[in-house]
Protein backbone atom coordinates (compact mmCIF):
# COMPACT_ATOMS: atom_id res chain seq x y z
CA UNK A 1 0.00 0.00 0.00
CA UNK A 2 1.42 3.47 -1.24
CA UNK A 3 0.38 6.41 1.11
CA UNK A 4 0.64 9.83 0.27
CA UNK A 5 0.15 13.00 3.55
CA UNK A 6 -0.62 16.12 2.48
CA UNK A 7 -1.07 18.93 4.78
CA UNK A 8 -2.79 22.17 3.29
CA UNK A 9 -4.33 25.21 5.30
CA UNK A 10 -7.57 23.82 6.32
CA UNK A 11 -6.99 20.19 6.20
CA UNK A 12 -5.06 16.72 5.90
CA UNK A 13 -5.35 14.83 2.49
CA UNK A 14 -5.00 11.12 3.21
CA UNK A 15 -4.56 9.49 -0.21
CA UNK A 16 -3.65 5.94 -0.37
CA UNK A 17 -3.46 3.20 -3.68
CA UNK A 18 -2.00 -0.30 -3.47
CA UNK A 19 1.41 1.47 -4.97
CA UNK A 20 2.96 4.28 -5.50
CA UNK A 21 1.40 4.86 -9.02
CA UNK A 22 -0.88 7.41 -11.07
CA UNK A 23 -4.07 5.62 -10.78
CA UNK A 24 -6.07 3.77 -8.46
CA UNK A 25 -6.11 6.63 -5.76
CA UNK A 26 -8.46 6.97 -2.69
CA UNK A 27 -8.67 10.22 -0.91
CA UNK A 28 -9.82 11.18 2.90
CA UNK A 29 -9.82 14.08 4.55
CA UNK A 30 -9.15 14.65 8.28
CA UNK A 31 -8.77 17.27 10.58
CA UNK A 32 -10.76 19.89 8.63
CA UNK A 33 -10.47 23.24 10.06
CA UNK A 34 -7.55 22.66 12.02
CA UNK A 35 -5.02 24.87 10.64
CA UNK A 36 -2.15 22.37 9.58
CA UNK A 37 1.42 24.04 9.67
CA UNK A 38 3.70 20.54 9.11
CA UNK A 39 2.65 17.16 8.87
CA UNK A 40 5.80 13.92 9.92
CA UNK A 41 5.65 9.93 9.80
CA UNK A 42 8.15 7.33 9.39
CA UNK A 43 8.00 4.32 6.45
CA UNK A 44 8.50 1.76 9.14
CA UNK A 45 5.33 2.86 11.48
CA UNK A 46 2.76 4.36 8.52
CA UNK A 47 0.06 4.18 11.11
CA UNK A 48 1.72 6.54 13.52
CA UNK A 49 1.08 10.24 11.64
CA UNK A 50 2.44 13.55 13.70
CA UNK A 51 0.43 16.84 12.39
CA UNK A 52 1.82 20.49 13.75
CA UNK A 53 -1.35 22.58 13.63
CA UNK A 54 -1.69 26.45 15.43
CA UNK A 55 -3.13 24.95 18.35
CA UNK A 56 -0.74 22.16 19.07
CA UNK A 57 0.58 18.68 17.99
CA UNK A 58 -1.77 15.95 17.35
CA UNK A 59 -1.68 12.22 16.80
CA UNK A 60 -2.82 9.31 14.87
CA UNK A 61 -1.85 5.72 15.63
CA UNK A 62 -4.18 4.22 12.73
CA UNK A 63 -2.53 5.88 9.45
CA UNK A 64 -4.43 9.28 9.74
CA UNK A 65 -8.19 7.60 9.66
CA UNK A 66 -8.43 9.10 13.41
CA UNK A 67 -6.86 11.86 15.37
CA UNK A 68 -8.73 11.28 18.43
CA UNK A 69 -8.76 13.22 21.51
CA UNK A 70 -4.75 13.34 21.61
CA UNK A 71 -3.39 16.87 21.86
CA UNK A 72 -0.16 17.94 23.28
CA UNK A 73 0.45 20.86 24.91
CA UNK A 74 3.76 22.51 25.34
CA UNK A 75 4.57 24.28 28.44
CA UNK A 76 7.42 26.85 28.13
CA UNK A 77 7.93 27.24 32.43
CA UNK A 78 6.53 25.85 34.85
CA UNK A 79 4.71 28.09 37.83
CA UNK A 80 7.57 28.83 40.07
CA UNK A 81 9.68 30.10 36.89
CA UNK A 82 11.99 26.51 36.75
CA UNK A 83 12.49 24.26 34.45
CA UNK A 84 11.01 23.82 30.86
CA UNK A 85 9.10 21.13 30.56
CA UNK A 86 6.47 19.61 28.72
CA UNK A 87 3.17 17.75 28.96
CA UNK A 88 0.76 16.05 27.75
CA UNK A 89 -3.44 15.51 28.57
CA UNK A 90 -6.05 13.61 26.35
CA UNK A 91 -8.29 16.79 27.96
CA UNK A 92 -5.84 19.41 27.37
CA UNK A 93 -6.39 23.12 25.31
CA UNK A 94 -3.05 24.14 23.73
CA UNK A 95 -2.38 27.51 24.45
CA UNK A 96 -2.18 30.36 22.28
CA UNK A 97 1.58 29.96 21.78
CA UNK A 98 1.99 26.45 20.86
CA UNK A 99 2.47 26.93 16.98
CA UNK A 100 3.85 23.52 15.68
CA UNK A 101 5.77 24.68 12.93
CA UNK A 102 7.70 21.42 12.51
CA UNK A 103 7.96 17.63 13.18
CA UNK A 104 10.43 15.03 12.58
CA UNK A 105 10.38 10.89 13.40
CA UNK A 106 14.02 9.65 14.10
CA UNK A 107 15.11 7.47 11.21
CA UNK A 108 17.22 5.33 13.98
CA UNK A 109 13.81 4.62 16.25
CA UNK A 110 10.16 5.71 15.49
CA UNK A 111 9.37 6.39 18.83
CA UNK A 112 11.77 9.24 18.81
CA UNK A 113 9.91 12.39 17.44
CA UNK A 114 11.01 15.77 17.77
CA UNK A 115 8.31 19.10 17.37
CA UNK A 116 9.56 22.37 16.86
CA UNK A 117 7.39 25.29 17.75
CA UNK A 118 6.76 28.79 17.75
CA UNK A 119 8.18 30.76 19.15
CA UNK A 120 11.59 28.63 18.37
CA UNK A 121 11.08 25.83 21.28
CA UNK A 122 12.36 22.32 20.67
CA UNK A 123 10.80 19.14 21.99
CA UNK A 124 11.57 15.34 21.70
CA UNK A 125 9.44 12.22 23.01
CA UNK A 126 10.85 9.00 23.35
CA UNK A 127 7.51 7.46 23.19
CA UNK A 128 6.19 7.54 20.23
CA UNK A 129 4.35 10.96 21.76
CA UNK A 130 2.93 10.37 25.48
CA UNK A 131 5.45 12.49 26.95
CA UNK A 132 8.06 15.61 26.00
CA UNK A 133 11.10 16.99 27.51
CA UNK A 134 11.96 20.62 26.29
CA UNK A 135 15.50 20.23 24.85
CA UNK A 136 16.38 24.00 26.30
CA UNK A 137 19.24 25.05 25.47
CA UNK A 138 17.80 26.07 21.60
CA UNK A 139 16.31 29.41 22.98
CA UNK A 140 19.08 30.40 25.21
CA UNK A 141 21.87 30.39 22.16
CA UNK A 142 23.99 34.20 21.54
CA UNK A 143 21.93 34.27 18.37
CA UNK A 144 18.31 34.22 19.36
CA UNK A 145 17.92 37.69 20.10
CA UNK A 146 18.64 38.46 16.40
CA UNK A 147 15.85 35.31 15.35
CA UNK A 148 13.00 37.14 13.57
CA UNK A 149 10.20 35.91 10.67
CA UNK A 150 9.63 38.73 8.84
CA UNK A 151 5.26 38.24 8.44
CA UNK A 152 5.63 38.37 11.91
CA UNK A 153 8.77 39.88 13.24
CA UNK A 154 8.23 39.85 16.63
CA UNK A 155 8.40 36.07 16.82
CA UNK A 156 10.15 33.15 15.20
CA UNK A 157 9.83 29.67 14.81
CA UNK A 158 11.64 25.95 14.01
CA UNK A 159 10.95 25.58 10.12
CA UNK A 160 12.63 22.65 9.62
CA UNK A 161 14.59 19.38 11.65
CA UNK A 162 16.50 16.40 10.16
CA UNK A 163 18.00 13.70 12.08
CA UNK A 164 21.53 12.23 10.85
CA UNK A 165 21.02 8.83 10.02
CA UNK A 166 23.98 7.53 10.95
CA UNK A 167 24.09 9.37 14.55
CA UNK A 168 21.22 9.03 16.39
CA UNK A 169 22.16 12.02 18.68
CA UNK A 170 23.06 14.49 15.75
CA UNK A 171 20.41 16.74 15.06
CA UNK A 172 19.88 19.91 12.50
CA UNK A 173 18.02 22.80 13.15
CA UNK A 174 16.44 25.56 10.98
CA UNK A 175 15.22 28.82 12.51
CA UNK A 176 12.90 31.26 10.27
CA UNK A 177 14.21 33.18 10.04
CA UNK A 178 17.87 33.58 11.76
CA UNK A 179 19.89 30.61 12.36
CA UNK A 180 20.80 26.72 11.34
CA UNK A 181 22.50 25.01 14.39
CA UNK A 182 22.85 21.64 14.87
CA UNK A 183 23.82 19.02 18.19
CA UNK A 184 25.47 16.06 18.09
CA UNK A 185 24.77 15.13 21.84
CA UNK A 186 20.90 14.96 21.75
CA UNK A 187 20.57 18.70 22.63
CA UNK A 188 22.69 18.68 25.27
CA UNK A 189 25.00 21.48 24.17
CA UNK A 190 24.79 23.59 20.32
CA UNK A 191 26.95 24.95 17.61
CA UNK A 192 25.33 27.42 16.09
CA UNK A 193 25.52 29.69 12.77
CA UNK A 194 28.41 27.65 11.69
CA UNK A 195 30.61 29.44 8.38
CA UNK A 196 28.64 29.30 4.97
CA UNK A 197 25.24 27.92 6.74
CA UNK A 198 22.19 29.54 5.52
CA UNK A 199 19.99 32.10 7.78
CA UNK A 200 16.28 31.52 6.37
CA UNK A 201 16.31 27.90 5.93
CA UNK A 202 12.97 26.20 5.39
CA UNK A 203 14.17 22.88 4.38
CA UNK A 204 17.07 20.58 5.86
CA UNK A 205 17.38 17.31 4.27
CA UNK A 206 19.76 13.94 5.04
CA UNK A 207 20.91 11.51 2.25
CA UNK A 208 20.89 7.73 3.83
CA UNK A 209 24.04 6.42 2.10
CA UNK A 210 26.41 9.70 2.42
CA UNK A 211 27.17 9.75 5.69
CA UNK A 212 27.58 13.68 6.97
CA UNK A 213 25.29 14.71 3.40
CA UNK A 214 22.84 17.68 3.96
CA UNK A 215 20.88 19.55 2.17
CA UNK A 216 19.54 22.99 2.59
CA UNK A 217 17.16 24.69 1.37
CA UNK A 218 16.50 28.71 2.59
CA UNK A 219 15.31 32.15 1.46
CA UNK A 220 18.58 33.12 0.64
CA UNK A 221 19.88 30.15 -1.26
CA UNK A 222 20.36 26.19 -1.93
CA UNK A 223 23.45 24.82 0.04
CA UNK A 224 24.61 21.72 0.80
CA UNK A 225 27.35 20.30 3.62
CA UNK A 226 29.43 16.65 3.60
CA UNK A 227 30.29 17.12 7.91
CA UNK A 228 26.69 18.11 8.71
CA UNK A 229 26.43 21.27 8.73
CA UNK A 230 30.02 22.41 9.81
CA UNK A 231 31.14 23.96 6.70
CA UNK A 232 28.86 24.21 3.51
CA UNK A 233 29.34 24.75 -0.86
CA UNK A 234 26.90 26.97 -2.43
CA UNK A 235 26.31 25.36 -5.86
CA UNK A 236 24.13 28.36 -7.41
CA UNK A 237 25.24 28.14 -11.61
CA UNK A 238 21.70 27.26 -13.47
CA UNK A 239 19.61 28.04 -10.50
CA UNK A 240 18.24 31.36 -11.84
CA UNK A 241 15.22 31.82 -8.77
CA UNK A 242 17.15 31.26 -5.54
CA UNK A 243 14.38 31.69 -3.08
CA UNK A 244 14.71 27.87 -1.93
CA UNK A 245 11.56 25.91 -0.10
CA UNK A 246 11.59 22.26 -0.30
CA UNK A 247 14.91 19.64 -1.59
CA UNK A 248 14.68 15.87 -2.70
CA UNK A 249 17.61 13.66 -3.60
CA UNK A 250 17.82 10.57 -5.24
CA UNK A 251 17.60 7.77 -2.39
CA UNK A 252 19.52 6.56 -5.43
CA UNK A 253 22.01 8.69 -5.99
CA UNK A 254 23.28 11.82 -3.35
CA UNK A 255 24.22 14.10 -6.00
CA UNK A 256 21.39 14.26 -8.13
CA UNK A 257 18.90 16.92 -6.08
CA UNK A 258 16.48 18.60 -6.42
CA UNK A 259 14.29 22.04 -5.50
CA UNK A 260 11.96 24.11 -5.94
CA UNK A 261 12.33 27.86 -5.80
CA UNK A 262 11.14 31.36 -6.37
CA UNK A 263 12.33 34.74 -6.61
CA UNK A 264 10.86 36.03 -3.65
CA UNK A 265 8.54 35.25 -1.04
CA UNK A 266 5.97 37.09 -2.93
CA UNK A 267 5.90 34.77 -5.86
CA UNK A 268 6.28 31.65 -3.79
CA UNK A 269 3.15 31.74 -1.14
CA UNK A 270 0.28 32.76 -2.42
CA UNK A 271 -1.32 31.90 -5.46
CA UNK A 272 -2.58 35.35 -6.90
CA UNK A 273 0.75 36.31 -7.52
CA UNK A 274 2.89 32.70 -7.49
CA UNK A 275 5.27 32.14 -10.01
CA UNK A 276 7.64 29.39 -9.06
CA UNK A 277 9.71 26.76 -10.25
CA UNK A 278 11.26 23.10 -9.76
CA UNK A 279 15.30 22.80 -10.69
CA UNK A 280 17.13 19.48 -10.94
CA UNK A 281 20.83 19.09 -10.72
CA UNK A 282 21.96 15.64 -11.80
CA UNK A 283 25.96 15.88 -10.57
CA UNK A 284 28.38 17.41 -8.19
CA UNK A 285 29.62 19.52 -11.43
CA UNK A 286 26.34 19.90 -13.03
CA UNK A 287 24.57 23.29 -12.91
CA UNK A 288 20.83 23.22 -12.32
CA UNK A 289 18.39 22.53 -14.47
CA UNK A 290 14.78 24.05 -14.49
CA UNK A 291 12.30 21.07 -15.17
CA UNK A 292 9.61 22.77 -17.63
CA UNK A 293 7.08 21.03 -20.12
CA UNK A 294 7.31 17.58 -18.70
CA UNK A 295 4.10 17.06 -16.93
CA UNK A 296 4.69 18.86 -13.47
CA UNK A 297 2.72 21.90 -13.18
CA UNK A 298 5.11 24.89 -12.31
CA UNK A 299 5.41 28.58 -13.61
CA UNK A 300 2.92 31.70 -13.60
CA UNK A 301 -0.52 30.78 -10.51
CA UNK A 302 1.45 28.11 -8.73
CA UNK A 303 2.91 28.04 -5.34
CA UNK A 304 6.33 26.76 -4.07
CA UNK A 305 6.29 23.00 -4.67
CA UNK A 306 6.50 20.79 -1.53
CA UNK A 307 8.77 17.39 -2.64
CA UNK A 308 9.29 14.32 -0.99
CA UNK A 309 10.46 10.71 -1.65
CA UNK A 310 9.53 7.39 -0.45
CA UNK A 311 13.09 5.77 -1.07
CA UNK A 312 12.80 4.36 -4.18
CA UNK A 313 15.13 5.21 -6.30
CA UNK A 314 14.35 8.06 -8.89
CA UNK A 315 10.79 8.18 -7.45
CA UNK A 316 9.69 12.18 -6.09
CA UNK A 317 6.29 13.06 -5.11
CA UNK A 318 5.45 16.98 -5.84
CA UNK A 319 2.43 18.59 -4.51
CA UNK A 320 1.45 22.38 -5.11
CA UNK A 321 -1.83 24.33 -5.40
CA UNK A 322 -2.50 22.46 -9.01
CA UNK A 323 -2.27 19.20 -7.52
CA UNK A 324 -0.29 15.91 -6.53
CA UNK A 325 2.43 15.17 -8.73
CA UNK A 326 4.80 11.60 -9.15
CA UNK A 327 8.17 10.89 -11.20
CA UNK A 328 9.69 7.98 -11.30
CA UNK A 329 12.63 8.95 -13.45
CA UNK A 330 13.48 11.62 -11.02
CA UNK A 331 11.86 14.27 -13.02
CA UNK A 332 12.49 13.67 -16.73
CA UNK A 333 8.39 12.85 -17.20
CA UNK A 334 5.96 13.30 -14.08
CA UNK A 335 2.11 12.28 -14.13
CA UNK A 336 -0.48 14.22 -12.15
CA UNK A 337 -2.07 11.61 -9.66
CA UNK A 338 -5.73 11.13 -9.74
CA UNK A 339 -6.90 11.91 -6.19
CA UNK A 340 -9.73 14.31 -5.70
CA UNK A 341 -8.55 17.87 -6.29
CA UNK A 342 -11.32 20.15 -5.41
CA UNK A 343 -11.36 24.16 -6.66
CA UNK A 344 -10.70 25.21 -3.50
CA UNK A 345 -7.47 23.59 -3.27
CA UNK A 346 -6.44 24.99 -5.93
CA UNK A 347 -5.96 28.68 -3.55
CA UNK A 348 -4.38 27.09 -1.08
CA UNK A 349 -0.15 26.88 -0.52
CA UNK A 350 0.59 22.96 0.88
CA UNK A 351 2.04 23.03 4.30
CA UNK A 352 4.03 19.71 4.14
CA UNK A 353 3.84 16.01 2.42
CA UNK A 354 4.92 12.58 3.32
CA UNK A 355 5.67 9.71 1.21
CA UNK A 356 5.09 6.24 2.64
CA UNK A 357 6.34 2.97 0.26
Amino acid sequence: MGTVLVAVRDRLLVCTSDGLEPDGWTTASRLEGRALECVGAHPSTPEQVFVGTRTGLVRSVDGGDSFDRFETQFVAEDAAGGQAVAQTDAASTASEGDRVMAVTVSPHDPAVVYAGTEPSRLYRSRDGGDSWTHLEGLAALSSADEWSFPPRPHTHHVRTLAVDPFNRDRLAVGIEAGAFVTTSDGGETWHERPPGSRRDNHSLVTHPDREGRLYAAAGDGYAESDDFGDSWRHPQDGLAHRYCWSIAPDPGDPDCVMISSARGARTAHTPRRANSFVYRRAGETESWERLEGRGLRTGEGVVRTVLATSGEPGVVVAVNNRGLFLTRDFGDSWTQVDIDWSEGLKEETPRGLVALP
